[in-house]
């Protein structure tokens, strides 16, 4: 199992609502300017502020709004762990309900920039070896574990995060359900009826999939939008861009300059 843990700077000029999200590893959201609101069907919504955590578990989807403030873009780092660390530190724990949604730390009450340091200057240390990196991405676990913070353990992987882990590994590839189901060693047929469960068919999952990644890319680099629909496998960036607005309600470029 990849062991990698991943940053991602996040950025956005315009407020934008986005219905469906997928999680599909724990990810950590450090929100540094403005706020980020996230509805669920269990918790209801949830706000998180300047200087606050927000937790999100593996498995969850959501609608999420990021909310700028006023002449600014949102900023936010986003930090991406696999499922062996989580399982690492909070695999003798049972699972509360509660590990299975969003959890906030408050930035007055707990300080969260400060692990957030820590996880920066140990992703930058080019000189440590792997294996020491490895045992010191534990302590914000163990930190977060310590804040009474529970996270799920020995995660089961979802049809639809099987799906999309494989589509993510070439988006640019012309994906065909008779491939994903080869892929899984079972008949298109049954390949349906497994997705059936999630409420998502594969042609849905696919395009969710490249979307979803097209966002990250608007939010995290300075590729050009064109680039960005060709590496997630649209045709051209007028159909990247008109895919984006029906599902997002907003143009690609305004992810980056405010709309007018």
């Amino acid at each position: 199992m990849d062991s990698k843990v991943s940053i991602y700077p996040i950025s956005q000029a315009t407020t934008a609502t986005f219905a469906d999200l997928y999680f599909r590893l724990t990810f950590l959201f450090f929100i540094q300017r403005g706020s980020k609101q996230v509805d669920t069907p269990d918790q209801g919504r949830m706000v998180g502020e300047t200087g606050d955590l927000m937790i999100f578990p593996p498995g969850l989807m959501v609608t999420m709004v990021n909310r700028p403030v006023l002449g600014q873009d949102y900023r936010a780092l986003g930090v991406s762990f696999p499922h062996d660390l989580i399982d690492a530190v909070f695999g003798d724990l049972p699972t509360p309900a509660a590990a299975r949604g969003i959890q906030i730390l408050r930035a007055q009450a707990h300080r969260p920039a400060d692990i957030l340091g820590l996880i920066q200057d140990t992703l930058d240390d080019t000189h440590l070896p792997d294996a020491i990196r490895q045992h010191r991405l534990l302590e914000p676990l163990i930190w977060l574990r310590a804040q009474g913070i529970h996270l799920p353990t020995r995660v089961e992987e979802q049809p639809i995060s099987r799906v999309r882990s494989l589509i993510e590994t070439d988006l640019s590839h012309p994906w065909m359900a008779q491939e994903v189901a080869a892929h899984f060693a079972m008949s298109e047929a049954t390949l349906r009826r497994w997705l059936s469960k999630t409420g998502q068919g594969f042609a849905k999952i696919l395009l969710h999939t490249r979307l979803e990644h097209g966002l990250a890319q608007l939010q995290t680099t300075d590729a050009q939008v064109s680039q960005i629909a060709l590496d997630c496998g649209f045709k051209t960036p007028s159909h990247f861009s008109d895919a984006f607005r029906k599902r997002f309600g907003i143009k690609p470029k305004d992810i980056r300059s405010a709309a007018d």
